[in-house]
């Protein structure tokens, strides 16, 4: 009997082993092994599409899996009545993911960003093939899209989420790229002193301009490539 538990225990052990990634090389050059997918949805979050789910776009780094769903666990209580989306991510086995210049070792993870309706209801950005999954929705200085207004508060929150689920994994964020424009709206949140002081915001437009959605790197260590 004892010999028979000991097997159990080290096929246990194997699975568990077995699920944890390992990174190589940097987000702009860069693969994954054991990559897990994102879930499709939980009690306040939903990914962005079926579709793209179906391709294989949403595998990240274990670690950043379960950073991910730890800040979403936080924001049950946090902000119970928000909902939140997730984006792009990455290939199982990383490398190149266009048409992002990044996203190749499973650190990096897109969010759509939060909004309100008219109603100042939280609800989903709408992202569909039509409007390249959210990707082509573009803002304007009024933080407002048709219906639709860009959440500050509910966007302070989730990355001060993201951090502190990080942290308690001894894990960093590296950055968050958000539209510089738009900055200074989370800033003036309840949650903009936190972010000044523990988060390091992009400084400068990127190549797209990320306001309907932000960018977050995680920093684990990975191999050489």
């Amino acid at each position: 009997m004892k010999y028979c538990i000991s097997i159990l225990l080290i096929v246990f052990s194997s699975v568990l082993l077995a699920k944890e990634s390992t990174c190589y090389g940097t987000s702009s050059n860069g693969r994954l092994e054991n990559a897990v997918e994102l879930p499709w949805s939980g009690n306040n979050f939903v990914g962005y599409s079926l579709i793209a789910r179906s391709l294989g776009r949403t595998y990240v780094h274990s670690s950043v899996r379960d950073i991910v769903l730890d800040a979403y666990k936080m924001l049950e209580t946090e902000q119970p009545n928000k909902v939140f989306k997730y984006a792009e991510t990455g290939f199982k086995e990383g490398g190149q993911f266009k048409p992002h210049k990044t996203h190749r070792n499973g650190l990096s993870v897109d969010f759509m960003t939060p909004v309100v309706d008219e109603s100042g209801q939280s609800v989903h950005l709408p992202t569909n093939p039509l409007n390249k999954f959210g990707y082509n929705i573009e803002f304007n200085k009024e933080s407002q899209f048709d219906d639709y207004s860009i959440d500050y508060e509910a966007l302070g929150a989730h990355i001060v989420a993201l951090h502190k689920a990080a942290i308690t994994r001894n894990i960093k964020i590296w950055r968050v790229i958000f539209d510089p424009q738009l900055q200074p709206q989370l800033l003036k949140t309840q949650y903009g002193a936190y972010i000044k002081k523990h988060i390091t915001l992009s400084s400068k437009r990127s190549w797209v301009r990320h306001d309907e959605h932000y960018h977050v790197d995680f920093i684990v260590k990975c191999k050489p490539l």
